[in-house]
């Protein structure tokens, strides 16, 4: 029988993780967060640059420790079941701000990326909205041991795509995000609420969750 073992609403983590503070990305971000309040759930909307830490560098490690802004990150994440990372396109890869903030956070232990969900959503003015950054993203998401969702959702054109009061101008295209992120939460909640679920990701076909492929990546 089904238990309902996590009370309350689901706490998800909204992140922006472009730096420019009128980034389309930014406005992506708050719309989400919008829509997961008022589908119930506790929304924590951050923006990356709250998080202030150096390039990654294993000597600065060595002598300092993990910075300051990667431990509040590290805080953040550990609060919510489940992330949504709202990410640009740079180069037609993964912004090096964004990579460098998870390669500073998969440092603390425990690492705080292990079995979280997250939902990836980008917004650009390219015709592609920022998809193949969204593909680059969710390698190291995944090798960390993060259930990335497979429905991405990536807002083209979008420095048009935006009404005054922050919604989308397309309705098809509201609807899309809509239900996306409606099928993402409702995925979230059967994991953290339902007890008889097993927990089970595999990175391939043969491997066990104490592999030791799995554990270096993941623990």
């Amino acid at each position: 029988m089904a238990t309902d073992a996590h009370p309350g609403p689901l706490r998800i983590l909204v992140l922006g993780a472009a730096l420019r503070a009128a980034s389309t990305n930014a406005k992506l971000a708050s719309l989400v967060a919008r829509m997961l309040t008022e589908a119930g759930a506790d929304v924590d909307l951050a923006s990356l640059r709250e998080f202030d830490m150096p390039l990654y560098d294993g000597d600065a490690e060595a002598a300092h420790g993990v910075p300051d802004g990667a431990l509040a990150l590290r805080d953040r994440l550990e609060r919510c079941d489940a992330f949504v990372l709202a990410s640009p396109e740079y180069n037609a890869s993964v912004p090096g701000v964004v990579k460098n903030a998870i390669d500073w956070v998969s440092r603390v232990r425990p690492q705080p990326f292990k079995t979280k969900h997250a939902l990836l959503v980008s917004a650009s003015p390219s015709l592609v909205g920022g998809n193949r950054g969204l593909w680059a993203l969710r390698v190291p998401l995944e090798h960390l041991g993060t259930r990335v969702y497979p429905d991405m959702f990536s807002l083209a054109g979008a420095h048009e795509k935006f009404t005054e009061d922050g919604q989308l101008t397309d309705p098809a295209l509201q609807m899309r995000l809509e239900e996306t992120v409606t099928a993402f939460l409702h995925l979230v909640e059967a994991d953290a609420r339902y007890v008889c679920l097993q927990r089970r990701w595999y990175e391939f076909l043969g491997d066990r969750t104490g592999a030791p492929v799995t554990q270096r990546a993941e623990d």
